[in-house]
This record gives C-alpha cells, sequence and structure tokens, in this order.
C-alpha cells in the first residue's frame, strides 16, 4: 500500500498535537480542526465534512459513555456515603497504616495492582477510589501524585501483564499464532519487570523531588479528620458496602466477569449501595428527592470532566479501523494502522530492524490511545517478523504487548486516564504530563532489554 494525503496530514496534525501538550496548552481545538480537515479531504464537501465532525463526536461519545455513567454513579455514591460519615469508618484501619507518603506511595500502588489483576483497572479505580485515595491524601501524597501512582500500578504494570484475567496476554497470543497463552505470559515477565521497575522508580524519584509541592499543595481541607461521630446506621452501611465488594470480588471469580461485565457489576452495587445510604441518611420521602439531587450531581461532575475528552477522541478514533468506519464509512480503514504497515513494509528485516519496527509500532499504536484495540496488529507483526527473521515470536509479541499496553492503557494518553483523573479530581493532561518522562524511562529500558533477549 501507499500512504496518501489523508496519511500525511493525520501525522502532522498528530506531532502538532504533541507539540501543543509539551507546551501545557489544550489540545480539543486542534482535534476538532483535524477531524474536520480529513473529513474534507475523504469528501471533498465541506458539508459532508461537517458531517464527520458530528459523527465523530458522537462515536467517542458512545465508546466513552459506560465510563462516564461508572464515574457519575460512584461520585454519587462517595457523596452519600461522605454525608452520614462511612468514609471515615471505612478509611480509619488504612489511614493508621500509611504514615508517610512514600508508604502512601507503594501501599496504594501495590494495592491497586493486586486488585486490578482481579478486577481489572477501571473497575479497581472505582472500588478503592473512596476508600484509599482519602487516606494517601492524609499521608500527605497530592492527588496529581495519587493519579499518577493508580495510574503506573494499575493501567501499567497490572493491565500490561494481566496475569489473572489474561485478557491481554490471550489477544496476543491469537493474534501470534501462540497457541498457549501462558507462554506470552512467561515471556513477558522480564519486559514487565523491567518496565515496571524502571518507571515506577523514576515515578518515586520525581515524586520525591517534588518537596516544595508537596507541602504547598497538602490539601488541608481533607487531611483534617472530621469530628464525625459515628452512629449505628453508619457502622452498619460501612459493613454493608465492604459485605458488597466482596461480594463483588468472589463474584467475578465464580462468573468469569471481566472488562465490561465487571465494571457493570461495580456500577450496580454503586447504585444500590446509594440507595442504601440514602434511607439510612433520610425518611423515605426525604431519599425520594435526595438521591435523585445526588445522581445529578454526579453526572453533572461525570460530563463536566469527559466533555473535552470526547471530543479530543474523536479524532484519534479515526487512527483505528473500526471506529473509523463508523465515522468515514464503511470503505474507510485505520489511518494510523495503514500508517504502521506502511512502514513496516519499507525497513529491510534482521533483528535490530524487527525489535525497532515492533517497538515503533507499538509506541504509536499506544500514542493513538488502542491500548488493547492495538493488541492484534502486535500479535500479526510478531508472527509475521518472528518467522522471517527467525526470531522468538513468543517475546517479540510479549515485548509488543507490554509497551503498547502502558503507553496506550491509560498511562500517558489524557483520555485514557480519564477516569483516574475523575475519581482523584485532577486534570487528565496534567497526569499525563506527570507520567510522561516515568514511561519514556521505562519504554527505553524495555527497548533495549528487547535487543538484548529477542
Amino acid at each position: 500500500m501507499e500512504l496518501t494525503l489523508v496519511h500525511y496530514m493525520y501525522l502532522f496534525i498528530i506531532i502538532l498535537i504533541i507539540i501543543a501538550i509539551s507546551m501545557k496548552q489544550d489540545i480539543t481545538i486542534l482535534c476538532i480542526l483535524g477531524l474536520g480537515i480529513i473529513g474534507f479531504i475523504i469528501t471533498l464537501n465541506p458539508i459532508k465534512s461537517l458531517i464527520v465532525i458530528y459523527k465523530g463526536i458522537t462515536v467517542s461519545g458512545k465508546e466513552f459513555i459506560d465510563t462516564i455513567i461508572i464515574i457519575s454513579l460512584i461520585n454519587a455514591m462517595s457523596k452519600s456515603l461522605s454525608d452520614i460519615g462511612v468514609d471515615e469508618i471505612m478509611i480509619a484501619p488504612i489511614t493508621k497504616l500509611i504514615k508517610s507518603k512514600t508508604l502512601a506511595f507503594f501501599i496504594l500502588g501495590i494495592t491497586m495492582t493486586i486488585t486490578s489483576w482481579f478486577l481489572w483497572p477501571t473497575p479497581a479505580v472505582v472500588f478503592m477510589g473512596s476508600i484509599m485515595v482519602p487516606a494517601a491524601i492524609r499521608a500527605g501524597l497530592p492527588r496529581i501524585w495519587i493519579a499518577s501512582v493508580l495510574c503506573l500500578f494499575g493501567k501499567g504494570a497490572a493491565l500490561s501483564s494481566d496475569f489473572v484475567i489474561q485478557g491481554s496476554p490471550s489477544i496476543t497470543a491469537k493474534t501470534a499464532g501462540v497457541e498457549d497463552t501462558l507462554t506470552i505470559v512467561k515471556a513477558s515477565l522480564p519486559f514487565w519487570g523491567t518496565m515496571c521497575f524502571s518507571a515506577i522508580v523514576t515515578a518515586f524519584i520525581l515524586m520525591k523531588k517534588y518537596r516544595k509541592e508537596i507541602m504547598d499543595n497538602s490539601y488541608k481541607e481533607i487531611a483534617e479528620t472530621r469530628n464525625t461521630v459515628f452512629n449505628s446506621k453508619a457502622k452498619i452501611v460501612s459493613k454493608l458496602v465492604i459485605i458488597l465488594f466482596i461480594t463483588d470480588i468472589l463474584g467475578m471469580f465464580l462468573f468469569k466477569l471481566k472488562g465490561d461485565d465487571a465494571t457493570s457489576l461495580i456500577g450496580g452495587t454503586a447504585i444500590l449501595i446509594l440507595l442504601i445510604a440514602s434511607l439510612a441518611k433520610n425518611t423515605f420521602l426525604e431519599a425520594l428527592s435526595y438521591m435523585a439531587n445526588l445522581v445529578k450531581e454526579g453526572f453533572v461532575f461525570g460530563i463536566k470532566v469527559f466533555a473535552p475528552i470526547i471530543l479530543i477522541g474523536a479524532f484519534f478514533f479515526l487512527g483505528s479501523e473500526a471506529t473509523a468506519k463508523e465515522i468515514l464509512g464503511e470503505n474507510a480503514t485505520g489511518i494510523l494502522t495503514d500508517i504502521v504497515l506502511y512502514v513496516s513494509n519499507k525497513i529491510p528485516i534482521s533483528k535490530f530492524a524487527v525489535v525497532t519496527i515492533q517497538g515503533i509500532i507499538s509506541t504509536m499504536l499506544g500514542i493513538s490511545g488502542s491500548g488493547f484495540g492495538g493488541l492484534p496488529l502486535v500479535g500479526t507483526l510478531a508472527n509475521t517478523f518472528g518467522n522471517s527473521a527467525h526470531l522468538s515470536v513468543e517475546k517479540l509479541a510479549a515485548f509488543g504487548q507490554i509497551i503498547t499496553i502502558w503507553i496506550g492503557g491509560g498511562t500517558v494518553i489524557p483520555w485514557s486516564v480519564a477516569p483516574v483523573a475523575a475519581i482523584c479530581q485532577v486534570d487528565s493532561f496534567e497526569i499525563a504530563r506527570r507520567n510522561l518522562i516515568p514511561v519514556a524511562v521505562g519504554v527505553f529500558a524495555t527497548f533495549i532489554l528487547g535487543f538484548l533477549i529477542i
């Protein structure tokens, strides 16, 4: 295949977006203009290019709607629990354990990783948000670093490995022609360990470096313990919350729920807890309006967070074939996928070239925000390159998987960190900027390891 004006323009706009992000500027306008320009180049019709812009936004909205709903409901649930003092009861034991910023960093991170292996990161963020985040804040860890920890340990370390549910390695294995998923898991261990160690240690060093920031942004309004008198209703509700979420975990295990199903179970539980907390605080008649108001506030919060994310995502969904077809029509292909395939066909085959191409392609797929969507291409290329150059298909596939998920799964792409941003109440772009150096260091170290052991 050959690249066309559409491909070159798409790359040019991505470069402009990267420059804007590096300058700490909002990229919403660039994404909308880019979507319209691509639409005009393809249709040569200004009216149809406007239609493309709207279709892109609606497709993006459909992709994010589940996350918007779960975040909105969790926000409403958290407020209802806070109103009756349940949050204070639940975080008391954790607060005793987390005594410093360092302990908060690692205890929060390790807990997030383990929880994400069983729930997947988005449900895990939701599950932990109202319990451990306040405890970490009280220990002196600023919200922005809490968000960074949740992303690096959950969306990075846990999702890229996916040792328990094995969604990531199974997709990679199938498209790479590897029959045993466990083979990909074993092959990924050195890459995973290198990536995690490099990124997390770098993030920790940076966190310790920002001492002035930590002192200046101590969030005293949260760090000061409320003088809450725990009544019997609050204690009962707190026990019910723990029981219900433990039941969710068991249910996910027994019924093998993952991904959207796991998130839906957490969402349904959040609604039930919201109902219980509303009735515990109010009479039945008062609870009717009380719960409705909390739900309204929750959705206002969710839409406020995701409104720019939907517009930005509309442009990047042109990169993947499935969503590009919805936006541009059935004849469309994934623009970024086309670019990746073109590059892979132009560079001569050798070990150095194969590892470089696989790494660059995996990075590009991650930057596009593909995450899981990029794994089929990663696996396919590993199979093609590995057999052609007589290299380990398993190692090549695992190498690509770790990089793609670490970048695109939700660490440095602003719209993919939105759930964490919503839970921690910080800006998505600030989280992405904070994670950029640690993830870049991790990717560089993983590249070096790839050259040595593949």
